[in-house]
């Protein structure tokens, strides 16, 4: 009999330990898919990035936004069914100073380009990206890897909040300027990031 008491009380504390550790797993989880809030002239809209698929891309993107690079900044390609695109040029449309090195490719990460979903912005050179990201506003899976130029283009995150704001900058009124096309006519601008811990995340 004392051998049964003593097998469940390590059983329930086996169990418990494995409770803790499950929920110690889900909040080292939750940091490592830290969410950030895009305060813009049209908007709130909050990303969650996903660490585990495109760490570099993660990375990446929180040193800008840790360091306040995209302050500034606007959306300076808007194509409704398309796609919105920011975080490289000013008010001005002048290249913001600060940028960093480029990354990676994580294009074969298995995220795909969706409705809503964040992905980095580059050149031809798939190994290009640095600060400019975009917002896929269509399901986009021409820019899922291998693509049309055998590399696709990068996924690292999906909007959690705020779509209302990304239907309403896609649908903004754009033109050509200063040798730049598509570019909103009232300028979009980013007044700041901001990166969400405790009660302020998105559940």
């Amino acid at each position: 009999m004392p051998l049964q008491k003593q097998s469940r009380r390590a059983l329930f504390a086996r169990l418990a330990g494995a409770a803790l550790a499950l929920g110690f797993a889900g909040s080292v989880l939750a940091a490592d898919n830290p969410q950030v809030a895009i305060k813009t002239s049209m908007g709130d809209i909050v990303v969650e990035l996903d660490a585990t698929a495109a760490p570099k891309s993660t990375a990446n993107f929180m040193q800008y936004v840790k360091s306040g690079f995209y302050k500034g900044t606007v959306f300076h390609r808007v194509i409704d069914g398309f796609m919105i695109q920011a975080g490289g040029y000013t008010e001005k449309l002048v290249d913001k100073p600060g940028v960093r090195k480029p990354i990676a490719s994580e294009s074969k990460n298995g995220l795909s380009n969706k409705p809503y979903t964040l992905a980095m912005a580059r050149t031809a050179d798939p190994n290009s990206a640095t600060s400019q990201f975009f917002i896929n506003v269509n399901d986009n899976l021409g820019l899922d890897y291998p693509g049309q130029d055998g590399v696709g283009y990068t996924v690292f995150g999906r909007v959690v909040q705020g779509q209302e704001t990304v239907d309403k900058i896609k649908a903004v009124m754009v033109d050509d300027m200063r040798g730049m096309q598509n570019v909103p006519v009232t300028p979009i601008v980013i007044r700041a990031t901001t990166v969400l811990t405790g009660d302020k995340l998105v559940k």
